[in-house]
């Protein structure tokens, strides 16, 4: 990675702010959303000859949706979002038996997004996905203790509930693997065998030996309080892994990044204006005042997130207000509440007035509520889909495993657009 360079004239007269911002800038654009080519060529030089020459004007784009860690509301904010959001395209779409997997190209997920993500964009036995997002809403609200339990103590408490976690994962979905994902998946964990953050990743799964998990080894590595070990399928990787959380609460940037640089399955995505995102907060801490040090983890593990948020909302530019929507509430959970009461508080920050990050410059209250801008979203991602239908260019390019019964075609032909 290269260094930036600073000036070491004298900076008695340079606004601070004004340094920092720039500096900022620089590195956002040169290396977290694209600005290098890393010596990677065209996978079609034909194709982008004929975008540099054609007057014609590219309109789909790459749609990302960004699912953080489990927060406040152990990842149910954002299941209430996506079931709300499913419920608003089938609505939109005129097809009652839509599904989020259909109109979302890439799902970055951690911890319990991670499940979500797994749960959403898994291949099931019908060729469909696992589960609608209202069946996800009910089963991570069903089992929310099982897989996150909330102070496990003692040696049963260490034993007993990780076991009726991995049981519940092993049945829910059983020898599927990354390769058996409709769209692509990234899921983090933090290998404590290396000391550093791993991306589960579907391209990585097709690519390369090594590098294909099953989903429930995914989803305990993302999930998982304790340290836990893992293999590959083809047992070549091993991980100490633990959850995804502590690499990265709001995974986002890393959807971001692996779009941007990734020429083969998304050959003409060249910015951010390109891109059509939606991320999901699962609820954030009032206050950490008397809060006991895993409480402070957790709040410092929310600040993360919203950083991302913010870096990414500046990246956008222009095109913040129509390109990426972050969906976010306030407040926490009671340790043990029953499940209409989980589903009763969520609602209600889906109704708070949407929050909008401004980097270094703090949060603002915006005027739309969170399920206002759900609902604007999916206006947004029906239009591009029907933009999609009628154009020859293809938007994405996704891997193929090799063909079986239980594997169909995920390509799918369209153009990007600009900002406008």
């Amino acid at each position: 990675m290269a260094a930036v360079s600073v000036s070491t004239s004298p900076m008695l007269n340079i606004d601070v702010d004004k340094l920092t911002y720039e500096i900022f800038s620089v590195l956002e654009n040169k290396f977290l959303f694209g600005g290098y080519d890393y010596g990677h060529p065209d996978p079609d030089p034909k194709l982008s000859q004929h975008l540099k020459s054609s007057k014609h004007n590219p309109a789909s784009k790459v749609r990302i949706l960004s699912i953080d860690g489990r927060g406040a509301t152990d990842g149910i904010l954002a299941a209430t979002s996506l079931a709300r959001l499913e419920a608003s395209l089938r609505r939109k779409s005129s097809n009652p038996d839509a599904r989020i997997a259909d109109f979302f190209d890439v799902v970055a997920g951690s911890g319990a997004g991670g499940i979500l993500a797994a749960l959403l964009f898994t291949r099931g036995k019908d060729g469909a996905p696992l589960l609608t997002a209202d069946q996800a809403l009910k089963f991570l609200v069903r089992n929310r203790r099982k897989i996150f339990p909330s102070s496990p103590s003692g040696i049963l408490g260490r034993i007993i509930r990780p076991a009726k976690a991995e049981r519940l994962l092993r049945k829910t979905f059983g020898e599927s693997t990354l390769k058996d994902t409709l769209k692509s998946v990234l899921i983090p964990c933090h290998d404590l065998s290396t000391n550093a953050p791993l991306l589960f990743s579907r391209a990585d799964a097709l690519e390369m030996d090594g590098y294909d998990f099953k989903m429930r080894d995914v989803c305990t590595a993302t999930s998982a309080l304790r340290p836990v070990e893992i293999a590959s399928v083809d047992r070549r990787t091993r991980l100490v892994a633990v959850s995804g959380e502590i690499a990265m609460s709001n995974p986002m940037a890393a959807a971001i990044t692996h779009v941007l640089h990734n020429k083969l399955e998304f050959p003409l995505c060249k910015g951010v204006e390109d891109l059509l995102v939606v991320s999901l907060g699962n609820g954030e801490s009032e206050s950490g005042v008397g809060r006991p040090p895993a409480g402070l983890v957790g709040i410092a593990g929310e600040g993360a997130a919203d950083m991302v948020d913010q870096a990414v909302s500046l990246a956008f530019g222009e095109c913040r207000t129509s390109n990426y929507v972050r969906i976010q509430g306030n407040g926490s959970l009671a340790k043990t509440p029953k499940p209409r009461d989980i589903l009763g508080i969520t609602e209600n920050m889906l109704t708070q007035k949407n929050v909008e990050s401004v980097l270094f410059k703090g949060r603002k209250m915006g005027e739309s509520t969170n399920l206002e801008k759900l609902e604007l979203f999916a206006g947004d991602v029906i239009k591009d889909e029907e933009r999609r239908k009628t154009s020859i260019l293809p938007t994405v390019v996704l891997k193929q495993t090799s063909p079986s019964p239980r594997t169909s075609s995920a390509t799918t032909l369209s153009t990007l657009s600009s900002c406008a």
